[in-house]
């Protein structure tokens, strides 16, 4: 067996597979391209997915690649085992069609025996049960023991439907020292004894989703072999930990907590959590990834702040990541340029993050501590979520942290509780960036913002102030609302009842959401913001996206409300004047002077004449000119609002003139299509048209055939006749409903004959209990009141119908039953009681509800028992 370095062993496996025709790419990033189904890479086979699937072909049919890849199912047990880590390298051979099992299963014995020269006989094969293919091939075209081939249930790889396959596992034997002692410790115990480091995957089968398996035209071949764990074999390592890929980033933890390693083991699990998280969140940071409180983003900060919290433990006050990072591009030197290249912006990102957790981790600690005493004191074991939110939300601790630091002391956190607080206050952030209110701005006169520059065209932009919650600040983290202005910005800014323009900020240390562009009083464009992930700082520059989705969509509702209003004045009159209007990329709203509805034929050849123009494909005319010459040229200008002397004319050619500093379309033609979907008053001599454009009235007209074509279908008729059909079931409906009434009518009279024929005397009160048959709560009080009225002197109806499951009574007491001491209510109340329910009511009339109709008879009999107890 030879020693080689991890470099040494990545290298020699990809050289191995190249010599046998496979081509050599590079690791992917750990950001998943094009896969939104994955948070990040966590095979070596993810990144070739669609090849696989055999939606893309393949640079080649054989590839080989040194993965890097970040997994945290099982955070928990790292730094606890000999394996576990939450960042690895896959070693991976991948065949797409073209060679199978034979050479799979020949090249990795070759590799392993041949070229990292492991000893044979203590190399083990696990093979599917049902896979005789690959047992032939590895009895016959390797020289394995026959007795070291062992037959597993568990070798099938799949997940749901879709391409699967047997697999074969390759473990080692590490000797007897490592193991458990068992007598039946063998492969697959969980001892350290065996190690798996190889699996090859034989994609033969295509499962349905019924659980058919079917077989593969072009068979494929997904292996992984595990770099860290082959380094520990090849290294004579008792764990991965001590190979020359992590053990430096030890040494250098060891030294700054003035710690010995392998003295304690508490200490150890530290120093090989924050090893291992060192490794992660370098390489995390290297692909892009930043701080967040979502996604890939709140991964990278739960390890990071784990990683912190470790080293407090360990007794590490200062900052101390950065120069972990150092270490690791020590130790990847020459394999991960980007690594090297990207260093010091790394080092910042983990710094500005390390320094953020730090100066609330003493305080976060200080609170869970008395809430675990406290616990104890009360002989408790679960943690109020509202607390564990409170350490998230106000502390920076990862809810997985707190969790850990609780198990340690045997306790739980109250995950249902946190998750609720955690949706109350995501509705809350939404609904507060919903609102697009105006931030509060505090004085900028002394900011020395210098010249501001508005240019549609740019992309790139300095940041030269922030400010949040009213006060001017230098930098903004992830979660965080604010207000702030670029030196120049190509977004719209609100305004003449414009939304203003949406989209996003990304800057090398962090990322934003444009949420809304307003102006200050000055008319400077600022921007309101919502950091998603990372910082923003004063000083940045920033990368500009514009949402020209949205903004397009907007267009093309501003200038459809210029034709809107001039089609409003040729076909109702002049005396229409604009009176307020709102303008966004999903609707139009137009308030104008009337004094009267607009009629259905007039908005009909209103929405027609605007449709009409659209088709007309005219580009829209911006030029800038004197006022009063603009008016001269009948430009339409708002009453009350300022102009300044040169104003800006948007016309369109030979229908519209208006005075407007918007955003508009280049050409009318963009508008696609001018839907009406409301006009209303909306006060006094104001009416308000609400209509839409291009995409909105595309799906709103194609909604409306959808239901048309459902009607149609439903009422098994055609278009032309559907009219006729509706017209004919109303006729229908209304002829069955008189004759429904008619037996209804019928059912109560014979339902109170029959109940009148078990009447009952008390004290000459006249007592009527029984069930009926009715379809709702009218009926059964209109049965009520018939049978009341039957009655000559006093007396009381106590009737049951069975609806929806469920019973429902109603009482009803005649005037001298009143005076006879007769309750309703009360009735009614220990009536309902019998059958699981409750209710209550006036002295002469009264309903309830119950739950248990099979009870029904018993509750008869407790209102007999309750009517003869009442009467006087």
């Amino acid at each position: 067996m030879k020693y080689m370095s991890g470099k040494e062993l990545r290298r020699r496996y990809l050289d191995f597979f190249v010599k046998n025709g496979h081509l050599e790419l590079p690791s992917a990033s750990l950001i998943p391209k094009d896969d939104p189904s994955l948070l990040m890479i966590g095979a070596g086979m993810a990144p070739f997915k669609a090849y696989f699937t055999g939606k893309m072909t393949p640079p080649c049919t054989r590839i080989t690649t040194s993965q890097r890849c970040v997994r945290t199912g099982d955070i928990e047990n790292v730094g606890r085992t000999a394996r576990h880590h939450t960042y690895f390298e896959m070693l991976g051979n991948f065949s797409f069609g073209d060679y199978f099992k034979y050479d799979a299963i020949k090249w990795a014995w070759e590799f392993l025996t041949g070229e990292l020269e492991l000893p044979k006989d203590k190399l083990w094969a696990t093979i599917y049960p049902d896979d005789e293919e690959a047992y032939k091939i590895w009895t016959t075209e390797t020289d394995i023991n026959p007795e070291h081939i062992v037959k597993l249930e568990d070798n099938f790889w799949e997940i749901g439907s879709g391409p699967c396959g047997p697999d074969s596992e390759i473990f080692i034997d590490l000797g007897e020292e490592r193991g458990c002692g068992s007598p039946t410790c063998g492969v697959g115990c969980d001892c350290d004894r065996y190690l798996e480091i190889w699996n090859l995957v034989f994609t033969q089968f295509d499962r349905t989703e019924d659980g058919k398996y079917n077989p593969l035209v072009h068979k494929n071949i997904d292996t992984g072999c595990g770099l860290e764990r082959l380094a520990s074999v090849l290294q004579n390592k008792p764990s991965n930990f001590e190979t020359d890929l992590m053990f430096p980033i030890i040494e250098y933890a060891s030294k700054v907590a003035n710690k010995e390693y392998g003295k304690d083991k508490e200490t150890d699990i530290s120093l090989k959590v924050i090893a291992d998280h060192a490794r992660s969140i370098s390489f995390m940071v290297m692909d892009g990834i930043l701080p967040s409180n979502e996604g890939r983003g709140y991964v990278l900060r739960r390890l990071l702040r784990r990683a912190v919290r470790h080293a407090r433990m360990l007794g590490i006050e200062d900052k101390f990541l950065a120069g972990a990072v150092d270490v690791v591009d020590e130790i990847y030197s020459g394999v991960y340029d980007e690594l090297t290249n990207r260093k010091d912006y790394i080092k910042k990102v983990i710094s500005l993050e390390e320094d953020r957790f730090a100066t609330t981790l003493t305080q976060g600690m200080d609170l869970l501590n008395a809430e675990v005493e406290k616990l104890k004191a009360e002989n408790k074991t679960v943690l109020d979520g509202e607390v564990g939110f409170k350490l998230y939300d106000t502390y920076g601790f990862p809810w997985e942290l707190t969790d850990e630091i609780l198990h340690e002391n045997h306790m739980t956190l109250d995950k249902e509780a946190f998750d609720k607080a955690m949706d109350e206050q995501r509705t809350r952030a939404r609904n507060a960036r919903g609102e697009n209110k105006r931030m509060d701005i505090p004085d900028l006169r002394d900011s020395n913002i210098g010249e501001l520059k508005v240019d549609e065209t740019a992309r790139q932009a300095k940041i030269v102030c922030i400010w949040k919650d009213a006060k001017t600040t230098n930098s903004l983290e992830d979660g965080d609302e604010a207000g702030l202005i670029l030196d120049v910005t190509p977004f719209y800014a609100e305004g003449g009842g414009q939304e203003g323009d949406i989209g996003s900020l990304k800057t090398d240390m962090g990322n934003a959401q444009v949420i809304d562009t307003k102006k200050l009083p000055d008319g400077s464009v600022y921007n309101i913001v919502h950091v998603t992930e990372g910082s923003l700082h004063v000083g940045d520059t920033v990368e500009i996206t514009v949402d020209m989705e949205n903004k397009l969509a907007s267009a093309r509702n501003h200038t459809a409300t210029h034709l809107l209003q001039a089609a409003l004045k040729r076909v109702v009159g002049d005396h229409i004047n604009q009176a307020g209007s709102a303008v966004n990329a999903h609707h139009l709203r137009f308030d104008f002077s009337s004094f009267e509805p607009i009629s259905a034929e007039q908005l009909q050849q209103v929405e027609e004449m605007v449709n009409a123009e659209i088709l007309t494909g005219k580009d829209v005319e911006i030029s800038h000119m004197n006022q009063e010459d603009a008016k001269k040229a009948g430009a339409m200008a708002l009453f009350g609002e300022k102009y300044g002397d040169i104003v800006r004319v948007v016309t369109v050619p030979g229908f519209s003139m208006e005075l407007c500093g918007g955003s508009h379309v280049k050409n009318i033609g963009q508008i696609g299509m001018f839907k009406i979907i409301g006009e209303s008053g909306v006060a006094a001599g104001v009416r308000r048209i609400e209509a839409i454009t291009g995409k909105a009235a595309i799906d709103y007209m194609n909604a409306k055939a959808k239901l048309l074509q459902t009607a149609i279908t439903t009422l098994k008729t055609n278009e032309s006749n559907l009219c006729d059909k509706i017209a004919n079931l109303l006729q229908e409906n209304k002829e069955m409903k008189a004759e429904i009434a008619k037996v209804q009518a019928e059912r109560a009279k014979a339902d109170s004959n029959k109940l009148l024929m078990a009447l009952k005397e008390y004290n000459g009160v006249n007592v009527i209990v029984g069930k009926i048959q009715a379809a709702n709560m009218d009926e059964l009080r209109n049965n009520a009141d018939l049978l009341c009225n039957k009655f000559d002197k006093a007396g009381v109806v106590v009737l049951g119908a069975i609806l929806n499951d469920k019973v429902n009574f109603v009482v009803k007491v005649t005037k001298d039953g009143v005076a006879r001491g007769l309750h309703a209510g009360k009735i009614v109340k220990e009536v309902a009681m019998v059958t699981g329910g409750n209710g209550g009511g006036r002295p002469d009339m009264a309903q309830a509800g119950g739950k248990q109709p099979e009870k029904l008879n018993d509750a008869f009999a407790k209102g007999h028992e309750v009517i003869q107890s009442q009467i006087k």
